[in-house]
């Protein structure tokens, strides 16, 4: 069966990497409250929240649609960290980042009205030392209001600031393409046909 691809996400960065990795898709939203069991452990929270994305459309695919719903975390000290509230929680957010590891998590769901498979991708990413000027410059000038962790691999932090990544470098943008590629090639679906 020839799926119709939706992605289920408002954000930019994965409609642009979709866009970029030459998918066909609609875009359809639901508001979704993003609430997680507080046991949940940590490595947990972004499949869990993507297959919670997923349930919100499940009563109405067609049969030849296949839903896409992602989340992403990062995790640093076994601690989930979100998206900064305000300037202060974003400079925070990064000075605790500076000079240490942390790992980027996304969860991805892919639904369609028989079945659905899920799966999680880690990254690790490492900051050097930023200086209180560098985190102010950058939240002032490009406000991560909206991302976790308070910062853009691909904005002016990333190119400064990251020394090295182990693993996808789209995952820490948002979306691992890479996986998710793999994970529609078992739904039939594959770009190069």
């Amino acid at each position: 069966m020839a799926y119709k691809l939706i992605l289920a996400s408002s954000s930019p960065r994965r409609q642009q990497l979709m866009r970029e990795a030459g998918f066909d898709f609609e875009v359809r939203l639901r508001e979704v409250p993003e609430v997680y069991p507080d046991n949940l452990p940590v490595e947990q929270v972004p499949e869990y929240l993507a297959c919670l994305k997923a349930s919100a459309f499940k009563e109405d695919l067609l049969e030849n649609e296949l839903l896409i719903t992602a989340d992403t975390i990062v995790s640093i000290h076994n601690k989930v960290v979100g998206k900064p509230h305000d300037r202060q929680q974003a400079i925070g957010m990064l000075r605790e980042l500076s000079g240490n590891k942390h790992t980027v998590i996304s969860g991805l769901c892919l639904t369609t009205s028989r079945e659905q498979k899920s799966c999680s991708v880690f990254t690790e990413v490492f900051f050097r030392d930023l200086t209180e000027k560098e985190i102010v410059y950058y939240v002032d000038r490009y406000k991560p209001f909206d991302k976790a962790g308070a910062y853009g691999i691909q904005e002016w932090i990333g190119y400064i600031g990251i020394e090295k990544i182990d693993g996808s470098f789209y995952n820490v943008m948002g979306l691992p393409v890479q996986t998710l590629c793999r994970q529609l090639k078992n739904f039939g679906v594959e770009l190069c046909k």
